[in-house]
């Protein structure tokens, strides 16, 4: 499993994209928050916190994850190496693991450099460091499982074709759905219980609640619960494909 973690990520910068990645997840965040004027502009809103970046974020990860985990299978279908994967002394299991650790890290180095915003934001406050870290550090969890369970959506997409660009369009769509389409459904409702009921069963209302600083253990699961469904679907479809 190691060693297709390893060469997944010896791909990624190897090659531009894993710095084109990173690159245009801090390029568009930065433009968004300090120099494009709307809504998501820090100076703007005119509160010194990062409740902007954490609305901003999910939406591009829609994207950029995609883009990350569309290669993961669909490329090494079309190029027919796949049948050497599966032959090789792993099972398919760490295969799709290893996959799945290679792009979730490299979501993970991207995120890492907006740390910096933290200190951006203390010294623009009329005090100095007078903003809730709790708040931030728990946003900044949420993310990670969020992107966590958007990376098994990618990785499970690239295992349904053997063209990137669709397998591309597919995790877009799986990621779009679980984010923002069960909300979009919960609307169609007048009933309070069946709303929440169907927003619980997408990713917004767990990740905004883990964004206000509380860590509930129901939310945890769900995130544990939904990477782990789509990983094991991974591994289903993997077993299905023709060798």
């Amino acid at each position: 499993m190691f060693a297709i973690f390893k060469r997944e990520v010896q791909s990624f910068f190897t090659s531009s994209i894993g710095y084109l990645i990173v690159g245009s997840f801090l390029l568009l965040t930065g433009l968004f928050l300090w120099v494009f004027k709307g809504d998501f502009n820090i100076f703007d809103y005119g509160f010194a916190d990062l409740g902007n970046f954490f609305l901003l974020a999910p939406w591009i990860f829609i994207f950029l994850v995609p883009a990350i985990t569309m290669k993961s299978f669909s490329e090494e279908q079309k190029m027919g190496t796949l049948e050497l994967l599966l032959i090789k002394p792993i099972s398919v299991w760490q295969l799709v693991v290893g996959k799945f650790l290679g792009a979730f890290l490299l979501c993970v180095i991207a995120v890492v450099p907006t740390l910096i915003y933290i200190f951006a934001i203390s010294s623009l406050g009329i005090t100095a460091g007078n903003y809730d870290i709790g708040v931030v550090l728990g946003s900044y969890f949420g993310l990670l499982f969020l992107i966590a369970a958007y990376t098994s959506m990618g990785v499970f997409a690239s295992t349904l074709s053997n063209n990137q660009i669709i397998a591309f369009l597919t995790g877009v769509f799986f990621c779009f759905l679980f984010f923002n389409g069960f909300d979009a459904v919960s609307s169609l409702f007048e009933n309070d219980s069946t709303q929440q009921l169907i927003q619980s069963i997408g990713t917004k209302s767990h990740f905004d609640s883990i964004a206000r600083g509380v860590i509930d253990t129901r939310d945890l699961i769900y995130f544990v619960s939904l990477t782990f469904l789509f990983l094991y679907l991974t591994n289903l479809r993997l077993k299905q494909l023709p060798r």
